[in-house]
Parts: C-alpha cells; sequence; structure tokens
C-alpha cells in the first residue's frame, strides 16, 4: 500500500491555493514539467507581450517608443519588480545582460571595494560559469588567487584578511541542497571579506532575503518564468553603490548617456550596474511573467514547494528502493530549495525514457537526475505520475534501449 493514494493527491490539487495559477502557464497535454528550475513554462500573456512590444510599440513609435514606451528605463523598472522576490527594496537591483556578465560586475566590483585583499573565494559545487567567469576575471587583472572550498563547511578555513569576496550558490544546481545566506553572510562579512550570492536556483522558488549581503546575481528564466535567455540581474547593497566600480563601463552605465563624452563617468546609484543597450523584446515575457508573482504570496509558494519535493521523495524510495536510485537532495526541507536530485549509474538513458513517457526532468554529470518542482504550475497529482512513471522505467528496463544513450547536445 502506497503511503498516498493517487485520488488524496487529487484532492491536495483542489484546497491549493495557488492551484488558480497554474491556468496561467502553457503546458502541453501529456507533460508533466518538472524542469522549472532549468527553464520556466512560458505565462500565457507572454505571447501577447512580445507581440505587442513588437507591433505596437516598435512597430506603431519606432525610436520614439525609447521614451514612450519605457524601454530605456527598463533595466531599472524591472529592477525594482525583482527586488521584493530576493528580499530588497527599489534602487538596488538592475537587469540586463546575462548571468555570467552579471558575475563580472559584481565580482570585479567587490575587488575594488577591498583592493588591498588579492583572493577570492570559489565554491567547486558553483554552477561552472561562476567560476570560469572569475577565472578570466583573475587572470585578466593579474595577481589574483582562486581559493576553491568544497562545501560552505570548509569556509571559515578559507577566510583569511587577503580574502576580498566569496562566491557562493544559494542553492546547489545539481543537488538542490541549500544555504543559510543569513549565517554565511555574517560568517562571511565577520572576516572583513564581502559576500556575493548567486541566486539562480533560488529566487522565485521560494523567499529569498539578501538584503544582509553585498552584492547577488540571479537569472531570470528558471523558476521566474522570462523566458530562454531573458535578462539576469544584478543586487548592489545601497552601502556599496556609491563607491563600486565594476570594469564593464559601457554606455549606459554613464552618468549621462546622451553626452556622448569621450571618457566614462559612472552614474548614480544602480543605473551604474547597468552596462549596454537593454534587449527589449526580451524583457516582455519577463515582465508579463512577474505581473503574476506580484500576485503571489511567497509564503504560500514555499509552503508548496516543500510538500511537492517531500512527497516525490517519499514516493520515489517507497517505489525506487530497489532499482539504484541514491538520493542527492538534502533530506531536510529547510536545507533544500525546490529541487530534488537522485543519483543513478544510467542517470542519462533513465532520463531520456522518462522524457519520452512525458515526464520532463534534466540530467546532470556524471550520474545526476535533477527534477524542479515550479509551485505555481506543479500539482501533487503531478509528482504522484511522476513518480509511478519513473519506477516504471527502472523496473521494466526501458532505458536500455540504445537511442537513450544517444547524447543531445544539451542534457
Amino acid at each position: 500500500m502506497m503511503a498516498i493514494s493517487r485520488a488524496e493527491c487529487v484532492a491536495l490539487d483542489a484546497a491549493d491555493p495557488l492551484k488558480q495559477i497554474r491556468d496561467e502557464f502553457v503546458l502541453p497535454d501529456g507533460t508533466i514539467y518538472l524542469v522549472g528550475n532549468s527553464l520556466g513554462a512560458p505565462p500565457k500573456a507572454a505571447a501577447a507581450a512580445v507581440a505587442r512590444t513588437v507591433e505596437q510599440e516598435w512597430g506603431g513609435r519606432l525610436v520614439g517608443a525609447w521614451n514612450v514606451s519605457g524601454w530605456y528605463d527598463l533595466p531599472l523598472t524591472t529592477g525594482d519588480r525583482i527586488a521584493p522576490l530576493i528580499g530588497v527594496g527599489p534602487g538596488q537591483v538592475a537587469v540586463g545582460e546575462s548571468t555570467s556578465i552579471a558575475i563580472v560586475k559584481a565580482v570585479s566590483a567587490a575587488l575594488g571595494l577591498r583592493p588591498e585583499r588579492r583572493v577570492v573565494v570559489s565554491d567547486l559545487a558553483n554552477f561552472p560559469t561562476d567560476r570560469y567567469m572569475v577565472q578570466g576575471l583573475a587572470e585578466a587583472l593579474g595577481g589574483y588567487e582562486i581559493r576553491d572550498v568544497t562545501g560552505v563547511e570548509d569556509l571559515s578555513g578559507a577566510l583569511s584578511e587577503d580574502v576580498a569576496c566569496v562566491l557562493l550558490s544559494e542553492v546547489d544546481y545539481r543537488t538542490g541542497a541549500r544555504h543559510d545566506t543569513a549565517a554565511v553572510t555574517a560568517l562571511v562579512q565577520a572576516a572583513g571579506a564581502l559576500m556575493i550570492w548567486d541566486l539562480c536556483h533560488s529566487a522565485g522558488a521560494y523567499q529569498v532575503d539578501v538584503s544582509a549581503a553585498d552584492l547577488a546575481v540571479g537569472c531570470t528564466y528558471k523558476y521566474l518564468n522570462g523566458g530562454p535567455g531573458s535578462p539576469a540581474f544584478v543586487y548592489v547593497h545601497p552601502d556599496h553603490q556609491a563607491a563600486g566600480r565594476h570594469l564593464l563601463t559601457g554606455w549606459h552605465g554613464h552618468a549621462e548617456p546622451f553626452a556622448f563624452e569621450p571618457d566614462f563617468r559612472p552614474a548614480d546609484g544602480i543605473r551604474r550596474f547597468t552596462v549596454s543597450t537593454p534587449h527589449v523584446v526580451s524583457y516582455a515575457p519577463l515582465n508579463a511573467s512577474l505581473d503574476i508573482w506580484e500576485r503571489v504570496d511567497l509564503a504560500a509558494v514555499r509552503a508548496k514547494s516543500v510538500a511537492l519535493t517531500s512527497l516525490f521523495i517519499e514516493l520515489v524510495e517507497e517505489l525506487c528502493a530497489p532499482h539504484g536510485l541514491g538520493l542527492l537532495s538534502p533530506r531536510d526541507p529547510e536545507r533544500r530549495g525546490s529541487q530534488v536530485s537522485f543519483s543513478h549509474p544510467d542517470g542519462y538513458p533513465v532520463m531520456r525514457a522518462l522524457i519520452d513517457r512525458g515526464v520532463h526532468g534534466d540530467f546532470r554529470a556524471p550520474d545526476v537526475l535533477r527534477f524542479g518542482f515550479a509551485p505555481l504550475y506543479i500539482r501533487f497529482v503531478d509528482v504522484y505520475d511522476a513518480a509511478v512513471t519513473l519506477t516504471e522505467v527502472l523496473e521494466k528496463e526501458s532505458w536500455r534501449d540504445d537511442r537513450y544513450s544517444r547524447r543531445l547536445a544539451v542534457t
């Protein structure tokens, strides 16, 4: 007898305070979409928002739309809409470019704020682009060291007087493990270093609060449902905005961009952390999603996330125990984001077979099956059906079909 029946999951969905929100997203029939931690589902309003930007604003106003339609200020107005989702206030977040670029802005600014210190601490569990960008930055500047840790438990020993900043992901992209941002931030700042958080796998998954941190970066195409390649954001604590200088001194961060001066003069406030002309069309679906987020109770989002992920762990361990799966995510929901990961020695073909049967997760090398639970549109019945389908794939060994072993470009 299973711990919970499908009928009980249907009843949980009927009582879900977020149940109506699901109807605002495009979800193909027959698909259980557990990849919101990689690319969120599109809001139904996104297509109309893009069409309006292209047809009415661009098509109807042409270059005048920069003023009339608010295009020029999109990095700041959109940043103010994201700010409550990460626990900060207006004028503290700028939106634009990609997460990789945002990392360069944040880390280079931190190094400038601690010029006498020459070490950047990075976690080997960070998403690789975080470390790649820091490596390139350190090489370009010269004289900097990257000091790697293998988890927060190693952080204390790495915090010497020469550490300028620490860059960590709030949620581990492989395992879904969640750090205590307040405690870690306090530890880093007590050592005189600056704390930079990567919020890519946490913003939109639950209540985030980085108001005590020095800087933070994050993407908007995962739980925030901004669309593929939607612009990233950077948060800068108000105490650092006047002195903070980053390396990417593009014209949109200039104090008077249309004065066309020959030398860079930084703008005041968060605007100095903008760089280039905003990719206007990419902001349209993001702002359509933020229309939804402004009506959502983040506490309800977190409560549902905990319930969904806990149920999935319980069902999978009950049904799939004999089939080689190992839980990688923390069992304690307080230490877990909105993602559950299992290991399997043949994880890639298992995931391919699962996707072919309508349950979409993804795979991360070497053996990680990831399942992301976006509370705005995932139901309890989806969790039940996903666990049952995974069990069938493993019991019938359908993943052994040769076609599932051929690697696709994106896994």
